[in-house]
């Protein structure tokens, strides 16, 4: 971390444009490259971000590395990634959210990006697109076999990162709470929906993050071929035995 570098916290008359919200469970090993992407990303933005880590269920140094940059922490014990993410945007005083995954870096002009796609008035929020830390066929078969099905359902949208003001957060009540898989491709369907009826766009930020490969590592790269069970999961949405698996007995997002 850069010496002397502090996120926002604690700090009531300032004027907070950013909350950044990461949930995490047990991510000692990847937390530290997110918040360092994060601070780059912040340095246009001195003392207006805010970054709340929701701690779920953490038994490793996820709550000192946060620590560290001065995070706003909160514990969370929910087997529930809307419910996580929720907790963190409720307690949140920024005039926008992001939400990230604790083992995703953010691009260095990320949230000058989001700034000014969201002061041109056209956009309600949206999603982002980027790459993962390193590629195979593996990945890429397994990846499309995943979205092609979500597409189907949900539209065309794109997920990763969101970004959004809070007020717009608050009015489509945030991350669907019933849903324990594909709980971010609901939250862009229902925001998109939201700024249709404003007139606005969903908006993407092209090559915006770089993602951890850590489930083709644990599962390998051609993970959905060997578990196809897992798609009709993701479309299911509420399958408490697969999102467990996936999530929430192993490292969270």
């Amino acid at each position: 971390m850069t010496e002397g570098y502090h996120f926002l916290r604690d700090a009531h008359n300032e004027h907070v444009k950013f909350s950044v919200i990461i949930p995490a469970h047990n991510e000692e090993n990847y937390i530290g490259k997110c918040l360092e992407s994060i601070r780059k990303a912040s340095e246009p933005f001195k003392n207006q971000v805010e970054v709340i880590v929701v701690l779920n269920r953490c038994t490793d140094r996820t709550e000192e590395i946060a620590q560290s940059y001065n995070c706003v922490t909160l514990n969370n014990n929910d087997k529930n990634l809307s419910k996580i993410r929720n907790a963190g945007a409720e307690i949140a005083r920024g005039e926008i959210i992001i939400t990230i995954d604790a083992d995703t870096q953010m691009t260095e002009h990320f949230l000058s990006t989001v700034e000014k796609q969201l002061a041109s008035n056209k956009y309600i929020g949206g999603g982002v697109n980027g790459q993962f830390e390193r590629m195979s066929l593996g990945i890429l078969v397994s990846t499309l076999l995943l979205i092609v099905p979500l597409l189907f359902k949900y539209g065309f949208i794109s997920v990763g990162i969101f970004w959004c003001y809070k007020k717009d957060f608050m009015e489509i009540k945030g991350f669907n709470e019933n849903m324990l898989m594909a709980e971010d491709a609901d939250f862009a369907k229902r925001l998109k929906e939201w700024g249709k009826r404003n007139g606005k766009k969903y908006g993407l930020i092209k090559n915006g993050m770089i993602t951890s490969c850590r489930r083709f590592d644990q599962h390998g790269d051609w993970a959905l071929l060997k578990r196809p069970q897992l798609i009709l999961a993701y479309l299911k949405g509420t399958d408490r035995k697969s999102a467990d698996e996936t999530y929430y007995e192993n490292q969270g997002r």
